[in-house]
């Protein structure tokens, strides 16, 4: 249904208008009236407005002012005019307007039906049309992103995997599909980037390969190419050729375009060409090859095609690791990475390990070092709870090379805590330090000073005492009893305003401990200490 607005400066006809003619019966639901050009405009405001009945004469601005205006901001809106002078002039102006047609008053009622009932058409026609033209651009635009759409629901299981469940999915989304198709799927595995990107960075090379990955592979326009998970994308390309001699020519293609991978965006890729399947075989296939590829621990940059998929048996034996312990306590951590690099770089192009040497190697190796740093007081989950060390922890199962880069980095890691352990100093500068830029904190304690220096509490405290006299939570308080004595002393600050910068929020509390460390409160201290001395009593 349809808006419509009668402008006219005569009350009586407007209002009359409105209420005698059966608008509904001719498709328009809702009728606006107004008085002036000025009432119109503001209408058009706040109303959708499909229509206008508008006289040609009116004051201050007339009705050929007004189409103007509305040919200016809401071009999809058609105008009939009335008026009361039949001259050539005024109608050949508002026919070059735009108006639909142009009323002598007064207007026959089965007239004025008529053009109604004719620009009601119009209008329905008219959107119509915009209507099948916005579908026909959505469709262009939009109809490979429904159909990548469509397979990932497929192969994750969304829709089941049976013929008539695709084919029905296929028919509602308006996809071509025909269950007699074969699909060839091929698996491009991002293993690591070169440079540190940001994750947008990421996303960005990630588009240029797809593009890339379009033209070298020959997607475009025959199949399609998406991403399937975080350094995945997958290609469906239809399969109608003798299968030995394409899949030696997408292997040609693959390798191409791993080259530029490796030239252009700065990642090492592997490629995995799988079987020709039906479309309800599509999702089985596309899991085989995501399992071969975490599988693939041992070859970057390398094209696998399914007919020459080898079984890994993973039976590769893990080094015992006890002496490497040994030697890491000792300080001896480069040794501990020239062995440890000498296992893994065994272990590069054969086809023995896989996934789960993998992981044993891992866990094996990083209970070997959290061992280690626990018998030296450190808090070793702390020691690597940054973004760094998280990023490389979670890619080392990926590849035996992203393995090298995390035993490197957390053996440094566990060396350079270790170094500064031995230099006791260091640490004492470092908590003094962190103890003094939040001495107003009130949760400043024995444990967040402890987390800073990656250290166990109870360690700590035997080594803060050893070199500085007094326990963490002793130093602390005396830290903060002296920064309040500065203070009654030096400024006016309210005693309570005292209390909160020192990093009690409790102001009796603070008040007691000042009282036992000074013999006084607060108060009188500010009062008597410039006039006598105070003797300070112990902790």
């Amino acid at each position: 249904m349809l808006n419509m607005m009668i402008v006219d400066d005569e009350k009586l006809l407007t209002d009359s208008l409105k209420s005698d003619v059966d608008w509904q019966s001719l498709g328009i639901e809702a009728v606006f009236t107004a008085y002036n050009a000025r009432q119109a405009k503001e209408v058009f405001e706040q109303e959708r407005v499909d229509l206008i009945l508008c006289d040609i004469e009116m004051p201050q601005e007339s009705g050929l002012e007004l189409l103007a205006w509305v040919r200016n901001n809401y071009p999809q809106t058609e105008t009939v005019f009335m008026t009361c002078h039949a001259e050539f002039k005024l109608a050949q102006r508002a026919l070059k307007l735009g108006s639909f047609d142009y009323l002598l008053k007064p207007i026959p009622g089965d007239e004025l039906q008529q053009v109604i009932g004719k620009v009601v058409e119009k209008i329905m026609r008219d959107q119509e049309v915009q209507q099948y033209s916005r579908i026909g651009q959505f469709w262009a635009r939009h109809q490979p992103l429904l159909a990548e759409r469509l397979w990932l629901d497929v192969i994750n299981h969304t829709i089941p995997s049976h013929p008539e469940h695709i084919q029905r999915a296929a028919e509602e989304r308006n996809i071509p599909f025909d269950r007699r198709m074969r699909l060839l799927p091929i698996l491009i595995s991002v293993q690591r980037y070169h440079k540190t990107f940001s994750p947008r960075d990421e996303k960005i090379i990630e588009y240029a390969l797809l593009n890339s990955g379009e033209e070298i592979l020959h997607v475009h326009g025959n199949g399609l190419l998406f991403g399937l998970t975080e350094g995945t994308l997958l290609a469906l390309i239809p399969f109608d050729r003798e299968a030995e001699s394409y899949k030696e020519t997408l292997r040609n293609r693959s390798e191409e375009f791993i080259a530029s991978c490796t030239a252009w965006f700065y990642c090492d890729v592997s490629i995995y060409i799988g079987n020709a399947v039906y479309g309800h075989e599509v999702s089985e296939m596309v899991g085989q090859l995501v399992r071969w590829d975490k599988g693939n621990v041992t070859f970057t940059n390398k094209v696998f095609v399914w007919g020459s998929k080898q079984r890994i048996h993973d039976t590769i034996k893990i080094p015992d690791m006890n002496a490497w312990s040994i030697m890491l306590k000792e300080g001896q951590g480069v040794q501990v990475v020239i062995e440890a690099e000498v296992v893994l770089k065994s272990w590069i192009g054969t086809e023995g390990p896989g996934a789960e040497t993998l992981h044993r190697f891992h866990h094996n190796f990083l209970q070997m070092v959290f061992y280690v740093l626990k018998l030296k007081g450190i808090e070793a989950h702390l020691l690597f709870e940054n973004e760094a060390s998280e990023r490389l922890y979670q890619r080392a199962v990926r590849s035996v090379s992203d393995m090298i880069l995390w035993v490197r980095h957390t053996v440094n890691t566990a060396m350079e805590s270790m170094g500064t352990l031995q230099r006791t100093d260091s640490i004492i500068d470092k908590v003094e330090q962190f103890i003094q830029e939040r001495i107003e904190s009130e949760e400043l304690s024995r444990e967040t000073v402890a987390n800073h220096v990656y250290l166990n509490p109870d360690y700590l405290d035997r080594l803060f005492k050893k070199e500085a006299g007094a326990s963490v939570t002793e130093y602390i308080m005396r830290r903060r009893l002296d920064l309040a004595k500065d203070l009654l002393l030096k400024t006016n600050l309210p005693i309570g305003a005292i209390a909160s910068q020192t990093g009690y929020s409790n102001f009796a509390h603070f008040s007691r401990r000042f009282k036992k460390q000074f013999g006084m409160s607060p108060a009188d201290y500010r009062k008597q200490a410039p006039n006598g001395s105070i003797k300070e009593k112990s902790i």
